[in-house]
């Protein structure tokens, strides 16, 4: 019979699964943060979608597009979740022709660049990802 027998692990079993689970975590990581990222960027294309199909009603009725938040009848220029902060322009020199919505990531999303919607159709983006 052996004396030394014992049912425990020994330091190099130990020290295995912690470079296996270090490993999986590294991989892990990364990816559910993008995963996250993504979600949130929808927060602010939603917002931006909603804000042109406010812009489109105002159009029609008053044949020419608003830089005013407040004529869409938006009280707060975050999106919804408030990972976005929204802000509008003209295009170009006359608001009646074009007008441009911009959506600029708050610090929960410091990582993710801006994004736009104009009322052409047009997106355009920092990071290239829309």
């Amino acid at each position: 019979m052996n004396r030394y027998a014992s049912g425990g692990f020994t330091l190099i079993e130990i020290m295995i699964v912690v470079v296996i689970v270090s490993i999986l975590a590294m991989i892990a990581v990364p990816a559910y943060n993008d995963s996250v990222n993504k979600a949130r960027r929808t927060d602010g294309q939603a917002a931006l979608m909603d804000i042109m199909a406010r812009q489109e009603r105002y159009f029609t009725e008053n044949s020419t597009y608003t830089t005013n938040l407040s004529d869409l009848n938006i009280s707060s220029a975050s999106s919804q979740e408030g990972y976005y902060t929204i802000s509008l322009a003209a295009c170009g020199s006359d608001i009646a022709i074009c007008v441009i919505a911009t959506a600029t990531p708050g610090a929960a999303q410091a990582d993710d660049g801006w994004m736009t919607l104009d009322s052409t159709g047009a997106k355009d983006s920092e990071n290239g990802v829309w």
